[in-house]
């Protein structure tokens, strides 16, 4: 038999923001279907229109490229499986449901809310199946000629999967494997609504799934439920050769407690749970985003990767390329993986730290620029070289800015507990005196200044803590930051002496 070629769907609904556990979703398809040579399709499910939100559907192919997550088939994309926005599938399953009404495995249901919410509190647990569907207003309990006449008057009313009790449905899953549910469980899922002529999820997604040769479907934890009616359906198709193989992939859990990971958890915490900065079009709200806290896409690629997979070993710094190649069902848990959030800075510091200053500097821009510092007052390569020297004190992407601002702008006032402790009244003579040495030098890098400066303190019997702190305060601001002559080597020797200038100038030594 002719081994099927792979073909893998990430299917969101337009309805919000799309959540970190969705991209995790979305990366395991990606890298699935890259490791086989296969493609990546992705579908938007627009069929509940009642809770479409404008811009959610840019917001997700927008997040997606930022992760480099790359889309073959999609309604950007074409293909030639297309549509591939459900709401632009009208005709595909009005035909679909056509075909299971002229089987005899659906039938049409005019109960109305009311009376449906009546028969849950005439009894407890009801469910719409085997035992309670003829006493319900729908083609199987009613005249044909009455079903004619309702459906000639217009009469809303919706679909129903006709589902036989009393029989064990087995799914196959590549993480959990074989699991069984028995069909009494099951209601008659809605399959169509006639208010809005469009199908409910079920129905869309074995349909689409079919028709675009799907053949693998790896989606969250929470459809394992759906997954025995969708193999009942495919069998009532008649489209049990082309069953996808399911992959249903464990949950993200809370940092803490139990549960699943939610936005309330991240707004409670202090970490994002969308990709991309939200901007709520009903509310107005503003929900953070991975990308404007500073995370770079390949560190949140990283560390989402390893919630619920791991390679096999003990790596954990991995490219895209790397986990495309070691990628494998085999190695992803059952159980559902905390999100813990302080690894994943954990990883963006490797990825800053190992990211050349070259890279880094259109990403600093906008802190430069937040800041009102023209960014071309500087050349790249400086830029480049300072960020070289910070980045090794930088979680995240701001935290640069923090780390390296007196490079761009001379402080102006100084950090008070640290003239307390540093500046004494032997100080400004010190300084002076350092700023004598400094103008001899012929450039002041590490290699030139600091064995011609440690030599003067040696020779002049000063503490060397005296005279390098005070140093370090007159040109940061504060004592804290790279090695001191490393800062002067960028700085070079006019600043340098310049803010050394400034700061005995404008120091009041602290009264004691």
């Amino acid at each position: 038999m002719e081994q099927r070629r792979v073909r893998v769907r990430f299917a969101p609904s337009p309805t919000g923001p799309l959540h970190i556990g969705g991209v995790r979703t979305a990366l395991y398809n990606y890298l699935f279907a890259r490791q086989n040579g296969g493609d990546m399709i992705l579908r938007i499910e627009d069929t509940d229109s009642q809770r479409f939100v404008p811009g959610a559907e840019d917001y997700i192919n927008e997040s997606l490229a930022w992760l480099g997550i790359g889309i073959d088939e999609g309604v950007r994309e074409g293909g030639a499986y297309g549509p591939y926005k459900q709401s632009e599938r009208r005709d595909i399953y009005r035909k679909h449901v056509k075909d299971l009404l002229d089987a005899g495995k659906a039938y049409i249901a005019f109960d109305t809310p009311a009376e449906l919410e009546k028969a849950r509190a005439e009894k407890p647990n009801f469910q719409y199946d085997a035992s309670t569907r003829l006493q319900m207003r729908n083609s199987l309990a009613m005249p044909r000629e009455e079903v004619d006449r309702l459906i000639a008057e217009g009469t809303p009313y919706v679909v129903r999967f006709l589902i036989e009790p009393g029989r064990d449905v087995k799914v196959n899953d590549l993480i959990r494997g074989e699991v069984s549910i028995s069909s009494s469980i099951l209601d008659d899922k809605v399959l169509y609504k006639s208010a809005d002529d469009l199908p409910t999820y079920h129905l869309a997604n074995i349909v689409d799934d079919h028709l675009m040769e799907v053949s693998h479907v790896i989606r969250g934890e929470e459809w394992l439920p759906s997954a025995p009616l969708h193999v009942l359906l495919y069998e009532a198709f008649g489209w049990q050769d082309t069953m996808p193989q399911f992959v249903h992939l464990p949950l993200l859990l809370k940092p803490d407690g139990k549960g699943k990971l939610s936005k309330r958890d991240g707004d409670r915490l202090g970490f994002p749970v969308f990709p991309l900065e939200w901007h709520d079009p009903k509310s107005g709200d503003i929900s953070s985003g991975f990308r404007e806290r500073g995370y770079l896409p390949q560190a949140l690629v990283n560390f989402l990767a390893l919630l619920g997979w791991n390679p096999g070993d003990d790596t954990e710094i991995m490219s895209m390329d790397d986990l495309i190649a070691k990628f494998s069902f085999a190695h992803c848990s059952k159980s559902g993986a905390r999100f813990a959030f302080e690894k994943g800075k954990w990883f963006n510091h490797e990825y800053i730290l190992n990211t050349p200053g070259k890279d880094l500097v259109p990403m600093f821009y906008p802190y430069l620029e937040a800041a009102g510092v023209k960014a071309d007052a500087f050349s790249q390569d400086y830029i480049a070289d300072v960020l070289d020297l910070v980045k090794s004190r930088a979680e995240l992407l701001p935290d640069l800015w923090g780390q390296a601002d007196f490079f761009f702008i001379a402080p102006e006032a100084y950090a008070e507990k640290d003239v307390k402790k540093r500046w004494k009244p032997e100080t400004p003579e010190l300084m002076n005196g350092l700023i004598k040495l400094l103008e001899t030098l012929p450039d002041l890098s590490p290699a030139t200044a600091e064995p011609v400066v440690m030599q003067w303190i040696a020779n002049n019997g000063l503490h060397t803590g005296n005279v390098m702190n005070a140093f370090r305060l007159a040109l940061v601001g504060r004592c804290t930051g790279p090695h001191i002559f490393e800062i002067t080597q960028l700085l070079g020797s006019d600043e340098t002496i310049r803010r050394v200038r400034r700061a005995v100038a404008e120091i009041k030594v602290p009264e004691a």
